[in-house]
Formats: structure tokens, sequence, C-alpha cells
């Protein structure tokens, strides 16, 4: 039986407001045993070329809530800038706007049926994004100019006040993406690659100059005003997921990357808060040394903060940024953990991220500040690649769990490897692998054969199912949180691989199909879930 089948369709949510969910202390949102899926909404199924925020989001919730799952692992959910990655957004605070649901839209009156009904034949296994964008922005453009013609009444008056609380960053964001478009289209005219805001911009909107920001509004006003309505959408969507969500007793487990994408809102709106030069270019960019992952390192092009201009402000932007996402998710992993304690610092002139120095960062000071301004965090230390003494002693001494890999543990089987089942603790999370990792049945394919023949040695039985063997594994393990990729629960190969670290291209396009979670699948994680004393009875909880 397929998962479509199993479980019934659920009515969208409406287009009022939710009421607020009573949500769990952060203490106790990581507390007891328990497991969850990782899944970004972009690779949900459905009939329009991407995941999105309706029909098949709360069938996956009620997926989890029937095997058994407490937490529903996602990426980064703002508008996915270059590469089409969710970790190089144009917005910290925003969402993406491919992720609306349009069916909903419809019901709203803002679009109409034959819309969707003469949908192009978007693939179903993955996202081709070009083609998505060509159809669905349009669409979206439509229903925005629709809405503000027309609504009134409740809609309107939540809009009013969607735009008022959130006026510290939507208008600006509105703006940015409206002149990006608009500088877009001029550019490829003109046969010209697109570039970012800081090169392709005239002077005085570089800098942000008020004259400079409302004569481009006016030139770009319904670009601009659609902008504001996508994310009125957005969260509205957004929202009502995660309600439903904490009805079923699912966290919705976020995820926000440490650095910020240099063409971005952020940026332009803050950039004393950036390593950047006069003419605002980046001087000092992100990334990490050689590693596992790449033999000259990974130069992500992100600018550096300017921490010490961040700390004579009292960490006010970050404050407002985690305060923002612990509205949208209840936990947060927070990426590439050990740049709170020192980062690596790469001069933008050079192209790889081999020539570069570790520099010291406020973490303890950051961290601090936050816990005073918003309380307990519950927040997961992304702690992966080169770890030293001083960033495992930042994160002990605040307390968030850290991450374990068991592609990591099981590749060169040794007594030293922290990612080793034995050598887990109970605060941490484990995941048979991440978005970054190849699936576990691609990653034990590419091994080579002693590799093998010692993991086969080390599980005690030959290695005939790479990935529920993994499974089981990370379920058994004195980690207090398990999460699995669902490629690794369908058994799929290096062809359902989500991202491979340092390529530009080709990433974040796999999609679950409509029909591939059967019941036996289901029935299965459920019995290993409660096998291993992670179902939510077994950790002294209660499902709504």
């Amino acid at each position: 039986m397929s998962w479509s089948q199993e479980l019934p369709p659920r009515e969208p949510a409406s287009h009022d407001p939710p009421a607020p969910t009573d949500s769990p202390a952060p203490a106790a949102l990581l507390a007891g045993r328990a497991s969850g899926l990782l899944l970004h909404p972009t690779s949900l199924p459905g009939p329009y070329g991407i995941g999105c925020l309706g029909r098949e989001a709360y069938r996956f919730v009620d997926l989890l809530a029937a095997a058994g799952q407490s937490y529903w692992q996602i990426l980064p959910l703002g508008p996915a800038g270059y590469g089409d990655s969710p970790y190089s957004a144009y917005c910290s605070a925003a969402g993406n706007p491919l992720l609306i649901d349009l069916e909903q839209l419809v019901e709203a009156g803002d679009l109409d049926a034959d819309d969707l009904r003469h949908a192009p034949d978007l693939p179903q296994g993955q996202v081709d994004y070009e083609r998505l964008k060509q159809w669905k922005l349009p669409l979206l453009a439509k229903a925005g100019e629709r809405f503000l013609r027309t609504a009134g009444g409740p809609r309107g008056g939540q809009f009013e006040t969607f735009c008022r609380e959130q006026a510290d960053w939507l208008d600006d964001y509105a703006l940015f993406m409206a002149i990006r478009q608009h500088c877009h289209q001029q550019a490829r005219s003109a046969g010209r690659d697109d570039q970012p805001w800081y090169i392709g911009w005239d002077a005085d909107l570089v800098r942000h100059q008020p004259e400079a920001l409302r004569r481009w509004r006016q030139r770009v006003r319904p670009q601009w005003e659609a902008r504001r309505v996508w994310q009125f959408y957005f969260f509205q969507q957004w929202n009502a997921v995660h309600q439903y969500a904490g009805q079923r007793g699912v966290r919705l487990f976020g995820d926000m990357p440490i650095f910020v994408s240099d063409d971005s809102v952020d940026v332009w709106m803050a950039p004393q808060l950036f390593l950047l030069d006069d003419d605002r270019r980046p001087t000092f960019v992100a990334g990490v040394p050689p590693d596992y992952f790449s033999v000259t390192g990974q130069r992500w092009g992100n600018p550096l903060y300017d921490w010490q201009a961040m700390s004579d402000e009292g960490f006010a932007w970050w404050t407002a940024r985690f305060r923002r996402l612990l509205a949208m998710v209840d936990v947060i992993r927070v990426d590439h953990f050990r740049g709170f304690e020192s980062y690596w610092s790469i001069p933008a002139s050079e192209p790889t991220a081999v020539r570069g120095e570790w520099l010291p960062a406020p973490g303890r000071e950051l961290f601090e500040s936050l816990r005073q301004s918003l309380g307990p965090l519950p927040i997961v230390a992304e702690d992966l690649g080169l770890i030293t003494a001083e960033v495992e002693a930042l994160r002990d001494q605040l307390g968030f769990p850290g991450m374990k890999v068991l592609q990591f543990g099981l590749e060169g089987i040794g007594p030293d490897n922290p990612h080793v089942p034995e050598r887990h603790v109970e605060n941490s999370v484990v995941y048979t692998g991440t978005h970054d990792n190849n699936t576990t049945v691609g990653w034990y394919e590419s091994l080579a054969t002693p590799d093998k023949l010692a993991l086969g040695s080390y599980l005690k039985t030959p290695v005939t199912d790479p990935a529920w063997q993994l499974i089981r594994l990370a379920m058994q393990s004195p980690s207090r949180i398990a999460i699995v990729p669902v490629q690794d629960v369908l058994r799929l190969g290096s062809e359902a691989r989500m991202n491979t670290p340092g390529t530009p291209a080709g990433n974040w396009r796999w999609r679950l199909r409509a029909g591939q979670l059967k019941k036996n699948l289901l029935a299965a994680l459920q019995e290993a879930t409660d096998d291993a004393g992670r179902l939510p009875a077994a950790s002294g909880e209660r499902r709504a």
C-alpha cells in the first residue's frame, strides 16, 4: 500500500491565522529518547514540480506520527539563491516563495482553477528549477496582484498586521528582490550574466540611500508589493503546518546557516556588520580548509562578520534572527557551529579555500547574550569537520547536543573516532548520514572492499541491507535523538543524493515520489523505533 493510499487526504489549512500552539519548554524539546526523519519540503511529492506547504506536507506529518517519529528535520527555508541552495538565501528572514501551495491560492480566489489545470509537465522525481520558476513565479505574481486588488475584510487586516509586524525586514527584502528581478531581466536582454547587487547596481542604491530607495520603490512598485504578499502567503501556510505538526506531536527541527549570502538583503541593509570594502564588496569570505569532502576545501564565498561591530550592538542582529526562527520551528540545528569558536578566513581574492587562517569568534559571549534575551535555547550544534578541543568545550559549556554521523564512524573504523557508536554520548543527535552525505546505499557501494569487510566484521553480520542496518544501528545508539534521511528509509542509491559539497550545480533537486513510502517501510520504522525505546510513550510523552 502506498503512502498516498494509506493516509486520508487532509483538507488544506484555511487562510485564517493559526491559533497559538502550546509548545514544550526548550529543555523538554531535546529530552528523552526520540527519532525523526530528514526531508526538506522541496522534496515532498506533488503535481506541480516541487514540494510545497499543502496537502503533502500534512500527509507527511501524519506519516511521521503514525510511524512513531517525533521530529521532522528540514533544511533552511529562505528564498534559495546561488545554485538553488537553501544555504545561500537572498534573505535570512524570508520564506522561499517556491514552497507556497498554489491550491490554497485557488481556494482563496487569488488564482483560477484553470491556472493549475494547465500546469506544464514538470518532472516528479526531481525539481527542474529553471522551468519551475518560469511557470510558478508568474502565477504568484498574478495571485499577488489579485490579492492586492480584491483583498478586504479579515484577509486585508491580516496582511496589514503582517506587514507591520515584519517591517524590520519585509519592505527592504521585497524591494531588494524587485530590483534584482529588474536588473536580472536587463542583464539577460543584454546577454550579460547576472551580478550581485554590489556590482551591478547604482552607487546610491548600493549604499542604501533613502532617496534611491524611494525612487526605486516607485519604479518597481507592483513587483515590490507582490513580494510582500508572497511572504504573507508563505508564513500563513508555514504557520499552519507548524501548528498541525504540534497537534500531532511532531516537532519541527529547523536549520540556521551560520553565514548569510553576499548577494542578500542582510548585507545590503547592514553593511557595517560585515567585512566589506568601501564599495560594499567582501574583503574576506567564509569556508573551510581541505577536509573529508574536498581536497581544496570549500570556499563558500559568504562575507565574514565584523564580530566587534556585532558585539558593540549587543548582538541585536543575531537576537532578531534567532527570535524569528524560533517562532517558525521547535528546535534549531546551527550549521557550522565550529565557526562560533573560530572561523576560516579566506581573502576574497583567493579562488579556493586552501589559503586562509583561523580567527577567533565570540561564541560564548554571543550565546550567553542570546540566552539572556530569549531564554533557554533548543539548539543542536552541527559540530562536524575539523573540530578542536576548544570547539567541544564551547559546545559542552553551552549544553548543546552535538552530531554523530554513522557513515563517518564506519568508514575507516578506529577507536578514536567520535562517530563510532560506542563513543556516542547521550547529549547528541545521531544520523545515518546528513544532506551533505551520500545516501547510505550509495556510500556503501563506494567503499573499497577492505572497508566493506571491516564494516561486516564490526556489525558481526554480513552487510546485505546497508541502509536499514545503519538505521537500526542509529536507533540503538546512546544518542538521545536519531534522525534518518528519507532516502535511507527507501534504500535509495547515489541518484537520490541531496547535495555534493563543493559542486556548484545539480544539487537540492531530489524529490520523493507519490507512493514510494510503503506501509511495510512505515511499520518497519515504527518497530525499529519501538525496539530502541524511542517511541513517544517510551520517552514519557503523550501525543496530541
